[in-house]
């Protein structure tokens, strides 16, 4: 069993800003906005969707291979995740690059301005999926080269695979057409209330016509409010989140929710059930500042999700 992640890696240089943005926009001045903001701290660690998404799944006891194209200053992330356990073999290294960079503001209000410098993100990925298997893997396309994210959907239909599809931060540069054609066939469209939005408006179809084209169904993230559950055939579902101890930093909290969800298909649970997974998942990463620095043992998870859902897997 294998689970594909097409997604970035990155280094994430994380700030915090002791105010609010509010506060330093004007709303009347929006046109001609230039602002600064002294932040508290800056801190740089690995990250990337694909990144955090492999290092929770890694915490729930699942393997990942990673899809994606990195730089020359790969070498201290490469160790990392050769700690976790993880294979290498779906990372395209390039040389006369850098690995793709987050820059990511938060203020006390947890609104978030981030920055990304793609670098060798921007490359597809020259793996080439030798041992694919529709009956025990399954992927999820995450924000990545716009080559990768649109080759892949194509792939993963034509070999069978379940694949969830997660545009995200690269919806801007998507097209309709493209945006169409990778959902069209994809196990689950996944975003949050507003890149679900941006998917509507972009293409044109209602979220009725996107759940007709997707094989399940539509899981839309509502930060502190939880998550939606629209599958097919059935009633929406709204899933609470986790309450948490503080929230310390929410960066990272949507890939570890859906590393939980992976998971929760990986045991062949309920929709509704895979959610709740992502959203216990989510809940121990707000509780550490950084995308990958929060940690549990398989007993403390499910003791946690036991508590807030009590229901066991």
């Amino acid at each position: 069993m294998s689970v594909y992640l097409t997604g970035s890696l990155a280094y994430d240089r994380i700030m915090n800003f002791p105010g609010k943005f509010t506060d330093s926009i004007l709303p009347d001045q929006i046109h001609n906005l230039n602002v600064s903001f002294l932040i508290s701290n800056l801190e740089e660690k690995p990250g990337g969707c694909a990144g955090n998404i492999a290092y929770t799944l890694n915490l729930l006891g699942e393997r990942s291979i990673i899809v994606t194209s990195v730089g020359r200053d790969f070498a201290p992330y490469a160790a990392a995740l050769e700690a976790w356990g993880l294979s290498l073999e779906g990372i395209t290294r390039l040389e006369n690059e850098l690995t793709a960079s987050a820059y990511i503001m938060t203020d006390q209000s947890n609104n978030q301005i981030t920055a990304f410098h793609a670098a060798a993100m921007l490359s597809p990925s020259l793996y080439d999926f030798p041992r694919l298997s529709p009956e025990r893997d399954i992927a999820l396309i995450a924000p990545s080269s716009p080559d990768d994210m649109n080759r892949h959907p194509a792939l993963y239909r034509e070999k069978g695979l379940r694949y969830i599809y997660d545009p995200s931060q690269q919806l801007p540069v998507l097209t309709a057409g493209q945006l169409i054609a990778a959902i069209e066939g994809a196990y689950l469209l996944v975003g949050n209330d507003y890149e679900i939005r941006m998917i509507m408006n972009s293409t044109g179809r209602s979220k009725e016509e996107l759940l007709r084209m997707t094989r399940r169904g539509i899981i839309t993230t509502l930060g502190a409010q939880g998550s939606l559950i629209t599958e097919k055939g059935g009633p929406e579902t709204a899933i609470p989140a986790v309450p948490v101890s503080q929230v310390v930093d929410p960066t990272g909290a949507g890939d570890a929710y859906r590393a939980g969800l992976i998971k929760g298909l990986l045991l062949e649970q309920p929709l509704a059930e895979c959610a709740r997974l992502g959203a216990t998942c989510a809940a121990f990463c707000i509780e550490q500042a950084g995308t990958q620095e929060h940690s549990f043992t398989i007993d403390d998870f499910f003791r946690r999700h036991s508590s807030a859902f009590g229901n066991p897997v």
